[in-house]
């Protein structure tokens, strides 16, 4: 008599209809960053497959995804590389921890090949299930360290004011998004903040450059206020992404890394949006001349397909940890989960078989800066900036003045809304209209979506025009 138990699959599930799958959505599904009654009232969109750049809603309406999902989709959906690494794995061995001294041979040639292709100096990898997770690790890393080296004085991590770096407490807290820390008693003890190198707010008429170093000068008032003794480390994101694509002038970074080495305090690049290709380089910290001594990635490191997070841990860090250290009392169930890193290790192959750093950096990048900043003519749009494949435009009231829309007019949202219905997803971060498509799309998509882009821009300045608020 075997012992083994064969469970018969259950049968396809019947088709439910659109309004069927929205009111058990709002029955038993809490999402994300949602006003839960007004989606409940609303109804959800539902989507049901997605193809290369696109994706379909349950309605059979075609969407030109200009979000990679959500920052993640890098290699497009649908590639059967990613899909078959996943199948193996599950088939071989679905899970096991890396808890008890132990490894699986997925989560060891993850951290190989990401070692290979971070900047020098990052030898090491610690896995987590997100980017919110990874930030966490960071806080307990970083605070490690300086107690491991003799300064547990050392407490104190400055973030910026518009920063995201992930929703968990400590994530949370980093990152400088105002209505989030309305809520839940953020940030915790020793998470400060400086403000945002968004030149539109703080610098307009200066020079781009001398905005830049202004902005980064900042970071050592901070320091100084703190007092150098306390201060652990600074988190920044080289291209802010939910606090609508803020692209800082190139002096910015370069003057941030020299004051965080005069005061010998950790340097930590949020990459979690800007990694693996999106920049046009492997990583948005050598698009943008900083050298991180931690490095939080995710999203892109599987294309989205499976969730994973995690840290890269350069030199110094690592040292401490693995030569003084001791136990690193800090870990997850699902860190190296080796499903997750098997579909890491086949993305990644990906990625430099289909060449696609080169892609953003040498072709579809400069292609889209061109045609986004084409955009400028419209008006409606203040500015355009772009950074690899990754964009924003400002919508403003008055283009000659740069007056912005006031606050009950969320226009953001009402071009969001003709994004939607026109075929096009494209975020709206308050006046910030903001793309970061899949890395594999071509000039011809590009142009697709830009003639998407100017639809929706003059359906919304019709509404402008029509509820008299220009």
């Amino acid at each position: 008599m075997q012992n083994n138990i064969v469970i018969q699959a259950p049968a396809v599930a019947q088709k439910r209809t659109t309004r069927e799958w929205q009111q058990a959505d709002s029955a038993h599904f809490l999402h994300p960053f949602t006003d839960h009654h007004g989606l409940s009232s609303k109804g959800s969109r539902i989507i049901t497959k997605a193809e290369n750049i696109y994706l379909w809603d349950s309605e059979g309406h075609k969407l030109l995804d200009a979000m990679s999902g959500l920052w993640c989709v890098n290699v497009g959906y649908g590639q059967q590389a990613l899909i078959d690494a996943a199948t193996r794995q599950l088939k071989e061995l679905p899970f096991y921890n890396a808890f008890f001294q132990t490894a699986t041979p997925p989560s060891i040639e993850a951290a190989e090949l990401i070692s290979s292709v971070t900047p020098p100096g990052f030898e090491h990898v610690f896995f987590t299930g997100s980017g919110s997770e990874g930030n966490d690790t960071v806080v307990r890393m970083v605070r490690r360290y300086w107690d491991i080296l003799g300064q547990p004085e050392r407490q104190v991590i400055i973030g910026r004011v518009n920063g995201y770096h992930g929703s968990t407490m400590a994530g949370a807290s980093l990152g400088g998004m105002s209505g989030m820390h309305a809520q839940g008693g953020l940030p915790i003890p020793n998470i400060v903040h400086i403000d945002q190198p968004y030149q539109f707010e703080h610098g307009r008429g200066m020079d781009r450059d001398a905005f830049g170093l202004k902005a980064a000068s900042w970071l050592e008032d901070k320091i100084l206020a703190v007092g150098p003794e306390k201060v652990a480390a600074f988190i920044g994101e080289p291209v802010q992404g939910a606090g609508g694509v803020i692209i800082p002038p190139k002096s910015y970074w370069p003057e941030i890394q020299r004051i965080c080495d005069k005061y010998g305090i950790l340097l930590v690049s949020d990459e979690v949006i800007c990694g693996f290709g999106r920049t046009g380089n492997w990583f948005g910290c050598e698009t943008m001349g900083s050298k991180p001594d931690l490095m939080t990635f995710a999203k892109g490191v599987t294309s989205g397909y499976i969730p994973l997070g995690g840290v890269a841990v350069g030199g110094r860090v690592a040292k401490a940890l693995i030569e003084q250290g001791g136990e690193f009392q800090h870990g997850f169930t699902y860190s190296g989960h080796p499903v997750a890193c098997a579909v890491a290790v086949a993305n990644i192959k990906l990625i430099q078989q289909l060449k696609l750093v080169e892609h953003v950096r040498d072709d579809v990048g400069p292609y889209l800066a061109q045609q986004f900043a084409s955009l400028r003519d419209h008006p409606l749009v203040g500015e355009t900036e772009t950074c690899g494949l990754m964009g924003a435009m400002l919508l403003v009231k008055d283009k000659s003045t740069g007056t912005t829309f006031p606050g009950e007019v969320d226009i953001g949202m009402v071009c969001r809304g003709h994004c939607f219905a026109n075929g096009l997803i494209m975020r709206a971060v308050g006046d910030r209209m903001i793309i970061a498509p899949p890395l594999v799309m071509t000039r011809a998509q590009i142009d697709e979506m830009m003639a998407l882009i100017r639809r929706c821009l003059d359906l919304t300045l019709a509404d402008a025009t029509k509820n008299g608020w220009i």
